[in-house]
């Protein structure tokens, strides 16, 4: 596995090692000691699946502290548009966001700490992504930003995107006050 940093702290990039031939592929989508060898020491304790079809947004969602979660989050089907903000008050990227593509394809996976906004629009029909977490769901916990407010500048590669109930209220980030510190 190759681990890149990117320009927001803490945000990683994994790459895995691919091995494919006639019959298909194989590689290891986590190992724990390849995790802390680059610094990574987690301890996950629950994953999560959703399918979606094309033009779905999720997001931009979290959790508050104490049930703040990391995500290590990768596409098994389909593409999608991955993209955090950093919502860390004293971070000098703070209100910045990244935006990576990830898809069945690539195989690559990101690494999103605690205190980010988390969203992904699916490109295609049937897609399938899957993440790890830090800490179990807790619905007292969630919170979100608009993931269309023209502050935080997101180019999302869909205009025309479906959305749940619930993400169609989240506030602006000019409105936002983090709970990170």
């Amino acid at each position: 596995m190759e681990f890149k940093n990117t320009y927001i702290e803490g945000l990683t990039v994994i790459e895995p090692r691919v091995f494919g031939d006639h019959r298909g592929y194989f590689f290891e989508s986590y190992s724990k000691p390849l995790f802390e060898a680059a610094g990574l020491n987690l301890d996950f304790v629950q994953d999560n699946q959703s399918l979606s079809n094309r033009g779905v947004l999720r997001g931009l969602h979290f959790q508050k502290p104490p049930h703040d979660q990391g995500k290590l989050v990768r596409v098994i089907t389909g593409s999608v548009q991955d993209t955090v903000v950093d919502i860390r008050k004293n971070s000098k990227t703070y209100g910045q966001h990244l935006s990576i593509i990830l898809s069945a394809e690539n195989k690559t996976f990101l690494w999103i700490p605690p205190g980010f906004a988390h969203g992904f629009c699916t490109l295609e029909d049937h897609t399938i992504f899957s993440y790890k977490c830090t800490d179990v769901y807790h619905p007292e916990s969630e919170g979100g930003l608009m993931y269309n407010d023209p502050s935080l500048d997101i180019e999302w590669e869909l205009d025309d995107v479906q959305l749940s109930d619930k993400d169609k209220h989240y506030k602006s980030f000019k409105e936002f006050e983090t709970p990170f510190i």
